[in-house]
């Protein structure tokens, strides 16, 4: 279960990039579109990168943080569970901001922060999976070792 745990923290913090990059894609075609004379609007359909950027960021991300809950609480991750509430959180707040950067654009700088925050916090989930695998692996090649002595 802790390689489990860590893969889905791990795999958070990959749609975080993979957000970040879809935003970017995204925008970017919107300025080289314009450039070539095509007008952008409320009617103009989404291109690849918002649709990258919608699709991951409304379900993709959200449903790897309630596996990761979901999971934390069988893994026996040190400080599994609350690392899990935080990346959860941290998606929650996702959404509500990017809510309401609709209605206040300048809201969306905090959406963008608060990737980076969630980016670093998947990852700490992710190592602190792996550090507690390294101690049990140490701790049971420890006694194996006390048992043949």
């Amino acid at each position: 279960m802790k390689s489990v745990y860590r893969a889905l923290a791990g795999l958070i913090s990959i749609c975080v990039v993979i957000q970040a990059m879809a935003i970017a894609l995204a925008w970017f075609t919107v300025l080289k579109d314009t450039d070539d004379g095509l007008v952008f609007d409320k009617n103009s359909d989404p291109n690849v990168g918002h649709l990258i950027h919608s699709i991951v960021g409304s379900m993709v991300i959200p449903l790897l943080a309630i596996l990761l809950l979901i999971i934390s609480f069988f893994a026996k991750v040190e400080g599994g569970v609350r690392w899990a509430l935080y990346v959860f959180g941290l998606v929650a707040l996702q959404f509500g901001l990017a809510a309401a950067s609709f209605g206040a654009p300048v809201v969306g700088a905090l959406h963008g922060a608060n990737a980076f925050a969630l980016l670093a916090v998947a990852g700490i989930a992710a190592r602190k999976a792996a550090a507690s695998s390294t101690v049990t692996t140490a701790a049971s090649a420890e006694t194996s070792t006390e048992a043949t002595a």
